[in-house]
């Protein structure tokens, strides 16, 4: 991206034309040498000529730059509301190359996305906006890039009124540092106290970890409303076996979802904590890869070279987006082969612990306007074979990862959120930790009460001294689990006085904002951010 040019630049630019009209003033060429112009006439005609030039070439990259920079306001200023404001701060490129790495993602995908960079941008400029995406980094303890000291100093020294505007942000940082990530957290503050609404949780980055990298991808294709974006750079699975397919809600009013249970390769049981995330790569139905094959008149066994391996042609057709007949008619098999690009993982909550001997995940099964299941729900709900390979990898989640036993916890969640609130009670039961308040909610009590049975059991067994639950289809007063929480107010603010945790699961869209009004309200946007800063409250949501 090109940036308005500096006064040293015009300077250095100065200097050189000077330096250039001396020389023509005083030289000529002659048989190729140099040598002093006779004429004194001549002499100052050549400088007076080699000036006026200068003045003309400095003129016009000072009045290019001013346009461009009132081109940029300007745009700022006429933002239409639909398009989508991707901001980067960068201090040595590399969060400029992210931003606009996604902003090639977003635009691939239909979307308008204005691409600026943070230091040229005015606060006021924001409201215009109703997204914005933030890739920023930090350099020292907490430091902002030094192309962003302006806003620092002229937009984040005060409030904006922001109330329309939805964001997320992408930190950049080292956890050497005491300060990790403390410009992005400072972005993400000041955006929260300006009124504006997090699209997600600001998603930290350390050393450029990909598996973040493709959480922020997992993000980003939420944005654009197209699951299939491509990752960047593609995980490291292992092949896992599917050892249990289960599903949980039959006769449910909402869409199936599913217990599954996947067993390590060679029984050698990685490990991972509570809050972690479960990568899979999905893969197509056999049926239609067969179907897509036999309409191109090529053999499933064919023998392909990709990515520098020899593989069966249905092998690598399985784990790439399908492409269109158009598309692939008269290739042959390695060109077609070459043209594919890879379906993109998809990530879960892990509901499990290793001591489980296996990794647990609930999931619905998604269906496309057409009926038929989503590639990553599709895969794992339907054509997966019981006994077959599952291309798995585990992502740490460090910002879901449990409190202290010793400190009391609230685990608030919804739908398949159940998966990340399971997982942290089974962690808090295998450290004797007791003080668990747990509310969920979902539609009906006799069918959508995932792992009802053994959250009874727990609650009998005073691993969780309080069970709210919220169902919205059985006509109960709380019908959500927000109204749950609010009902409790007095409880809660118990809670707070014995130092707890609150640790959100479950769907981005209506839970995790009703929770978080229902927790301002009840103990006030102080509180609630200190909670937030301290690491107390936590959320896991989609």
């Amino acid at each position: 991206m090109r940036t308005q040019p500096s006064r040293a630049a015009i300077g250095n630019g100065a200097l050189l034309l000077c330096l250039l009209a001396i020389a023509i003033a005083f030289l000529k060429l002659h048989d190729g040498r140099w040598l002093p112009l006779a004429s004194d006439t001549s002499r100052w005609w050549a400088a007076g000529f080699t000036a006026l030039a200068y003045l003309g070439f400095s003129g016009w990259i000072l009045r290019r730059s001013r346009i461009r920079h009132a081109d940029d306001e300007r745009t700022d200023a006429q933002a239409p509301p639909s398009q989508l404001l991707l901001a980067y701060a960068s201090q040595t490129g590399f969060a400029q190359q992210l931003a606009e790495r996604s902003a090639k993602n977003l635009r691939d995908a239909g979307l308008a996305v204005h691409l600026r960079d943070l230091g040229r941008l005015q606060a006021e400029a924001l409201a215009g906006y109703e997204r914005a995406l933030f890739v920023v980094s930090t350099t020292g303890e907490g430091d902002a890039p030094d192309p962003a000291l302006a806003f620092v100093r002229d937009a984040m020294g005060r409030q904006a009124p922001l109330p329309s505007l939805r964001y997320g942000v992408l930190a950049l940082g080292d956890r050497e540092y005491d300060h990790f990530c403390g410009f992005g957290h400072a972005v993400d503050d000041w955006l929260r106290h300006s009124g504006a609404e997090p699209l997600f949780d600001l998603v930290e980055v350390d050393n450029g970890d990909e598996g973040a990298l493709r959480h922020w991808q997992h993000h980003l294709s939420l944005i654009a409303g197209q699951p299939d974006l491509p990752d960047w750079t593609a995980p490291a699975y292992q092949p896992w076996r599917l050892a249990e397919r289960r599903e949980l809600n039959p006769g449910s009013a909402g869409a199936a979802a599913f217990h599954i249970a996947l067993l390590p390769p060679q029984d050698d049981m990685p490990a991972w904590q509570a809050g972690d995330i479960a990568e899979i790569g999905p893969r197509n139905s056999p049926e239609a890869v067969s179907a897509l094959l036999e309409a191109l008149s090529l053999d499933a066994a064919t023998p392909v070279d990709r990515d520098g391996k020899r593989e069966r042609i249905d092998e690598v057709l399985a784990r790439s987006h399908l492409p269109s007949l158009a598309e692939a008619s008269g290739l042959d098999a390695q060109a077609f082969a070459e043209e594919l690009q890879p379906l993109p993982h998809r990530e879960y909550s892990i509901a499990s612990l290793p001591s489980d001997g296996a990794i647990h995940v609930l999931l619905r099964r998604m269906l496309r306007p057409d009926g038929s299941p989503g590639i990553g729900s599709g895969w794992l709900c339907d054509y997966a074979a019981l006994g077959g390979e599952i291309a798995l990898r585990i992502r740490s989640n460090p910002n879901f990862h449990a409190p202290p036993s010793a400190r009391p916890l609230i685990l608030i969640g919804n739908g398949t959120g159940a998966a990340g609130l399971r997982a942290h009670l089974k962690a808090r039961i295998a450290a004797g930790a007791r003080r668990n308040w747990l509310l969920f909610g979902e539609r009906n009590a006799d069918r959508d009460f995932f792992y009802g049975d053994e959250i009874r059991r727990w609650r009998d067994e005073g691993f969780i001294e309080r069970l709210d639950l919220a169902f919205s289809r059985d006509g109960a007063a709380s019908a959500y689990v927000q109204h749950a929480l609010a009902a409790a107010g007095e409880t809660l603010r118990d809670w707070m006085q014995a130092g707890a945790a609150i640790y959100v699961c479950g769907s981005l869209q209506g839970m995790a904002p009703g929770v978080d009004a229902v927790l301002r309200d009840l103990l006030g946007d102080d509180l609630v951010e200190r909670m937030r800063i301290e690491g107390r409250y936590r959320r896991d949501v989609y």
